[in-house]
């Protein structure tokens, strides 16, 4: 069975183009079952919160300081060794990344060690690091 979940022709075993599904008017809807969708839709306020949440992933940079985070416990010098960014640049994206809550800190002496905020988050990108790797 076809399913196309969007309009811009990304669908899984699509049928050819002459016998593309389309939903009609001709068939009874079952208002029980819309209803039942409905009440448990995303709300239009957090539907715009993820938004901008994923929208500010859509940066290579963070997306690799949350790589390296993923893996381990790390002070902003190491982090800019291993992205190969200025300090400067990681310290901002650090900052950026602890006021959407994707990382914490914790200070050990004079020295500062971020990691990600906690299990969601990891999840988070474990789940999507998965989906990319598929075939």
């Amino acid at each position: 069975m076809a399913v196309n979940y969007s309009t811009d022709k990304m669908a899984v075993d699509s049928p050819p183009e002459s016998e593309e599904l389309k939903c009609t008017s001709e068939h009874a809807i079952d208002v029980e079952n819309i209803n039942s969708i409905q009440n448990q839709l995303l709300n239009e306020n957090k539907a715009q919160r993820m938004a901008e949440f994923f929208s500010f992933l859509g940066d290579a940079n963070r997306l690799r300081i949350i790589s390296a985070l993923a893996l381990k416990e790390l002070c902003v010098h190491e982090l800019a060794e291993i992205v190969q960014m200025t300090e400067s640049a990681v310290s901002h994206q650090l900052r950026n990344l602890k006021a959407i809550r994707l990382v914490s800190y914790r200070k050990e002496g004079r020295r500062v060690y971020y990691r990600l905020q906690d299990n969601h988050v990891v999840s988070l990108y474990e789940a999507v690091t998965e989906h990319l790797d598929e075939e």
